[in-house]
């Protein structure tokens, strides 16, 4: 196996600290066949490499900006780090360094900090299905012009190609709050899915009898048949069947406070101010699937000419 210098002297840092030749060698990326000939001062001069294969694409930033970066916020992940060079430097860190950031990162958060949870997406048929949901920012605070804003987000996605729409809402999960986001999100989309899913949102569904079924009310059946959407529903007790939109919540508000830590502040001057920075990180989020989004666009309804109506009376 050939070794580097920093693999080497990492090695020998935790051996000398007392951690076991397993764990040493695992932190340094090396065998511990490899660890034990270092220690017995068999690996060959010439075996290390002093150089690299290829120039290495972060060294102009990697030192001087994201390290410091890390030390300071920690939290900060690898897609985050690469879309802000994206922004600050167009056209030098194109996608196909994302593997090499996140080599990176996690090379430096083996050192210095805990690797990151990873998420797996699933896959449904294009076209079918979009689902709503209300989430929040639990343990952010916001605040607009230096007064804590409650509030919470209302989010629409399709299931298929993960295309998703956010928008802040001052007030409970009413339906004037449900359908202006919906209506909204199928506008910027520019097509409808044939199903709309929600759990049981009572701006949606009203129960009927002791069996618990449940029929749509009025309000949102007319916004269903409108679009030309079929509502349906999670079963009673069972929100985590609406676990596509759910656990995108995590993914995007993950984000969202990624965005925010790069800020450095999460008081905005106006409330349009802070949408405007939600639909940034969302409309990020889009292009990154925006094959799939584009394959998912030919399998959707047209939009009818005009919107429902979406007060609450």
């Amino acid at each position: 196996m050939t070794l580097n210098t920093s693999q080497v002297s990492y090695y020998m840092t935790q051996r000398k600290k007392g951690i076991t030749q397993h764990i040493s060698a695992m932190k340094a990326g090396i065998s511990v066949r490899s660890g034990r000939r270092i220690e017995k001062g068999e690996w060959a001069k010439n075996s290390v490499r002093h150089w690299r294969t290829r120039k290495d694409p972060l060294e102009a930033v990697w030192d001087s900006m994201l390290v410091p970066l890390l030390k300071e916020r920690p939290a900060l992940t690898p897609t985050t780090l690469l879309e802000m060079l994206q922004d600050k430097y167009p056209g030098q860190y194109p996608n196909s360094l994302r593997r090499t950031m996140q080599r990176r990162v996690r090379e430096w958060k083996l050192q210095y900090g805990a690797e990151q949870e990873v998420m797996f997406r699933q896959r449904h048929q294009p076209g079918l299905r979009g689902l709503s949901d209300f989430t929040e920012l639990k343990g952010v605070v916001v605040t607009i012009a230096g007064k804590l804003l409650a509030h919470k987000l209302y989010h629409f996605r399709l299931e298929w190609s993960h295309w998703s729409w956010m928008r802040v809402v001052l007030g409970g999960e009413s339906f004037s709050a449900l359908a202006e986001g919906l209506q909204e999100a199928l506008g910027q989309l520019g097509g409808v899915p044939v199903e709309h899913k929600t759990d049981s949102l009572r701006a949606a569904w009203k129960q009927q009898g002791e069996d618990g079924r449940r029929e749509l009310t009025e309000r949102y059946a007319a916004l269903c048949q409108h679009y030309g959407m079929q509502g349906v529903h999670n079963n009673a007790g069972r929100g985590h069947e609406n676990g596509s939109v759910e656990s995108a919540h995590g993914h995007l508000k993950r984000r969202i406070c990624q965005a925010l830590i790069l800020r450095g502040s999460n008081d905005f001057s106006t409330i349009e101010e802070y949408q405007a920075f939600i639909t940034q990180q969302v409309m990020r989020h889009n292009r990154n699937n925006q094959d799939l989004v584009k394959e998912e666009r030919l399998h959707l309804k047209p939009l009818p000419l005009r919107r429902s109506a979406d007060y609450d009376e």
